[in-house]
């Protein structure tokens, strides 16, 4: 038996139990859990803004040692430190094949397997594959990648989501060049990995955008080199921030009607706007056909951050061994299993950078 964090059915509060998790099968490893962390998509997997099968166990970004190994598994081996990558590509589907792993059609497709049983004898699926809110997880050999030499395993959780998507925004799907200024709104877990990766990439003007005037100080230790809290005026702000003209790069983190719009407002004529957060179907968005024209901006959407974990992260874990990206800057919380209900009911407040859940 393991406790883990059981979504019972969209909408419901999560219940902490016991479950009956089998031994690894074939093609599969078991993980012990280090650390998860709480993220965004895990609110929007309970809330029914994404929909995946239910009962689940929740959580998709994390990290852990191999503890068993199934039938065919060559790497890893028991005992390897492992980042867990909840959207494996399957090497075969058109996507694929055109080097967009991130868009993989089948990256999902072991979340609607039943891998585990609840207390009561309740079937249990792994919420995004790989059901991280739990001390110990079975997913398939490819939902796990090698650790980063010199990563510490706790602060490695952070790797499997927030930072490979910030990160990828800035590098995969926006493009940031050295000298161009940009826009980030939405400073939890992912926008500070943006911050964070916006300084490497070498922007010359940073400007982080947050509804709460408490995490200034957070984000210019992320690479902030203005800050604005959000209002009616913020795309005018970010416009007189840059020289009048507006950013070269904005990236949403939030994924809001109104955000998206604000952040499309503050790119200059011929900007980038990156959208990374996940907003629901509710949420609309609209243009007037002479400002497309006018302002020859371009608006894309950003899944993971159009990355490739296999290539992406051993880049990324060079940078946090140089010093360049601080991973521990991002936790603004470090709690227990027990405490993820709360922290995922305390989510829409937007208080804080990324809760991590320590076992």
């Amino acid at each position: 038996m393991t406790r883990a964090a059981v979504l019972p059915a969209v909408g419901a509060p999560l219940r902490i139990d016991d479950i009956d998790l089998p031994a690894p099968g074939p093609g599969q490893v078991r993980v012990r859990l280090a650390a998860a962390g709480v993220c965004h998509s895990d609110l929007s997997l309970a809330d029914g803004t994404m929909r995946v099968p239910v009962p689940a166990v929740l959580g998709h970004e994390g990290a852990g040692t191999v503890v068993a190994v199934g039938e065919g598994v060559g790497q890893p081996a028991v005992g390897d430190e492992v980042v867990l990558n909840w959207a494996p590509s399957c090497g075969a589907c058109p996507a694929c094949a055109d080097g967009e792993v991130w868009l993989c059609a089948n990256a999902l497709a072991g979340a609607s397997a039943v891998y585990a049983t609840a207390s009561d004898g309740t079937p249990l699926h792994p919420g995004l594959n790989v059901a991280a809110f739990a001390q110990e997880t079975v997913v398939a050999a490819n939902c796990v990648l090698p650790l980063p030499p010199g990563v510490p395993l706790t602060d490695a959780a952070l790797l499997g989501c927030a930072v490979l998507t910030g990160y990828g925004a800035v590098h995969n799907a926006a493009r940031v060049r050295a000298g161009e200024s940009v826009a980030v709104l939405g400073i939890g877990g992912v926008g500070l990995a943006v911050l964070q990766a916006a300084r490497i990439a070498g922007a010359a003007e940073v400007v982080a955008v947050d509804v709460s005037p408490h995490k200034e100080d957070l984000a210019r230790a992320a690479g902030a080199t203005s800050y604005v809290v959000a209002s009616d005026t913020t795309a005018k702000e970010i416009r007189k921030l840059t020289g009048g003209r507006g950013a070269d790069v904005a990236i949403d983190c939030v994924g809001r009607g109104d955000t998206i719009r604000t952040a499309w407002g503050s790119t200059r004529r011929g900007g980038r706007t990156t959208v990374v957060g996940i907003g629901g179907k509710d949420q609309q968005v609209t243009f007037n056909s002479l400002e497309i024209f006018t302002w020859g901006r371009t608006l894309a959407g950003c899944v993971y951050g159009n990355s490739d974990p296999v290539r992406d992260l051993p880049v990324i874990g060079g940078h946090i061994t140089a010093g360049r990206f601080d991973l521990g800057l991002m936790v603004t919380d470090r709690i227990g299993l027990d405490d993820v209900p709360a922290a995922l009911d305390a989510m829409p407040a937007g208080r804080g950078g990324r809760a991590l859940v320590l076992f």
